[in-house]
């Protein structure tokens, strides 16, 4: 009879992941974040909120954008499975920072902003179709395409 090494499915093994390593150059994830962060005005999201001084911290607006504007160019739209990819996608992870929002949480934010949330996903989409890619250096680097 054959002789194998053991093994045995019943094992965890923990695994570094570093989430900002994650998130790759060129990736529509990464043109996402980037538009996010640092060209695109999201500050209409950000004037909803008025917890200066008394409430609990909320999301940051930002990171709830990312997370719903992945999930819709992935054809996901319902908030519950939007929940289930923070727990269990690692780039849906890398996005939230790990922050696992409820369901509840992106469905409020989603019904309050609709009309924004769909205006900033075009406005996503049609960078991220002229964008021929987001160089290591962080320069981004325009391509158009002539149609034929």
């Amino acid at each position: 009879m054959a002789h194998y090494k053991d093994y045995s499915y019943d094992q965890g093994k923990f695994i570094p992941v570093f989430f900002d390593k994650q998130i790759l150059h060129g990736t529509f994830e990464y043109t996402l974040s980037y538009l996010i962060d640092d060209e695109v005005d999201i500050s209409i999201f950000e004037d909803r909120y008025r917890n200066d001084e008394t409430g609990a911290p909320a999301y940051d607006p930002a990171l709830l954008l990312k997370i719903i504007l992945y999930a819709y160019s992935r054809g996901i739209t319902s908030s519950r499975k939007i929940a289930q990819c923070c727990r269990e996608n690692i780039i849906f992870m890398a996005l939230s920072a790990d922050t696992q929002p409820h369901f509840t949480t992106m469905a409020d934010f989603i019904a309050s902003l609709d009309q924004e949330i769909i205006r900033l996903f075009l406005e996503v989409r049609y960078y991220n179709i002229i964008n021929n890619s987001i160089s290591l250096n962080g320069q981004v680097q325009i391509g158009i395409e002539a149609i034929s």
